[in-house]
């Protein structure tokens, strides 16, 4: 006879920019990190889209804060009521009576001890009765559908919101990592600062991202090329209405040195890979998995330099959630898993 479980269990992508939960094998939550607070009191006014759409408009009485910056909490305050207002928004749509949380949370692989400790506390103070960690890479690979725990290497390359994770991965462990603090943030910034100095016109966080969302690229010659964006701003000097057209072409020389040195990267951690591993890399190809896998024409560029085979995830955006949602599963079987 089976008694009805108190504990319920969820998987947390808890990235630098949108925050996934994951609960019975569904996505309940998939929306933006940030949250908006009363500026004297701290109390939650908004989070999730609903923060966003805030998002540079807030009036003197209320702040907007991303809590986590480059993969890790740069707000713990504002980190906690993120996760527990996530946390309740999720129950609340599957009326769950919750008075304890299993959570397995996926981490940078680059993380420090402290960085680890303060996303645990967060969970813990947020509910979390029993936390349990992963690394974005090999949380990324499970999502992906890859055999992690078999002898052979593979390599996923997670390109998030605030850092780029490199991992090789064989027999259930990391051999070879790096984790980098550039990303599609960096892209993003690159965007706003070439339409401020190339147009003169002065754009926000989020219009820079429509225009990387849109006409974002890799490569100046794409099969099938995305129609241009038109930018609407003022002028930075007279503060006049302006309306420019935006290439993908445009925006490919505007990152071109970010996705460099993403490269670059990529081929340092290859440069540390064992012979044996990096043979079956060559064999099996490289992974990319997060939102900067969506960037067109990446693949093709990486497989140009590099001269391996790339493929995109089915999924990016999804992969790492996916794959916490899968060691959820499987919390006794994987032996990789921080607790």
């Amino acid at each position: 006879m089976r008694f009805f479980s108190l504990t319920k269990e969820i998987a947390i992508d808890l990235g630098t920019a949108n925050t996934i939960i994951i609960h019975n094998n569904k996505i309940v939550i998939d929306e933006p990190s940030i949250v908006a607070l009363d500026k004297r009191t701290d109390k939650l006014i908004a989070l999730g889209a609903e923060a966003q759409m805030m998002e540079g408009k807030e009036p003197d009485g209320i702040r907007t804060i991303r809590p986590l910056r480059q993969g890790v909490i740069a707000d713990f305050n504002a980190a906690e009521l993120m996760i527990r207002g996530f946390v309740k928004k999720a129950s609340s749509k599957k009326k769950w009576f919750t008075p304890s949380l299993r959570m397995v949370i996926g981490i940078p692989s680059g993380a420090s001890e402290v960085e680890i400790r303060a996303v645990r506390d967060s969970a813990d103070h947020a509910g979390g009765r029993d936390v349990c960690m992963i690394f974005e890479p090999m949380a990324a690979a499970l999502g992906i559908g890859l055999d992690v725990e078999a002898p052979e290497g593979n390599m996923i390359v997670d390109i998030g919101g605030g850092t780029t994770e490199i991992a090789v991965i064989s027999l259930g462990g990391i051999v070879s990592n790096k984790s980098i603090k550039i990303a599609g943030n960096d892209l993003t910034e690159d965007i706003l600062n070439h339409m401020r100095r190339a147009h003169n016109v002065r754009v926000g966080t989020r219009t820079a991202e429509q225009i990387k969302i849109h006409v974002g690229a890799a490569i100046t010659n794409l099969d099938n090329p995305p129609e241009d964006f038109i930018v609407r701003g003022p002028n930075q000097m007279t503060a006049l209405p302006m309306e420019i057209p935006v290439s993908y072409q445009e925006v490919c020389h505007c990152i071109d040195k970010t996705i460099n040195k993403i490269e670059t990267s990529v081929l340092e951690a290859l440069e540390q890979t064992p012979p044996e591993l990096y043979a079956d890399i060559v064999k099996n190809g490289i992974w990319l998995a997060g939102g900067g896998a969506l960037i067109r024409g990446l693949d093709k560029r990486l497989t140009d330099k590099i001269g391996i085979q790339f493929h995109v995830a089915e999924n990016p955006l999804l992969a790492v959630a996916k794959g916490t949602g899968e060691a959820l599963k499987n919390i006794d079987k994987f032996s990789f898993l921080i607790r």
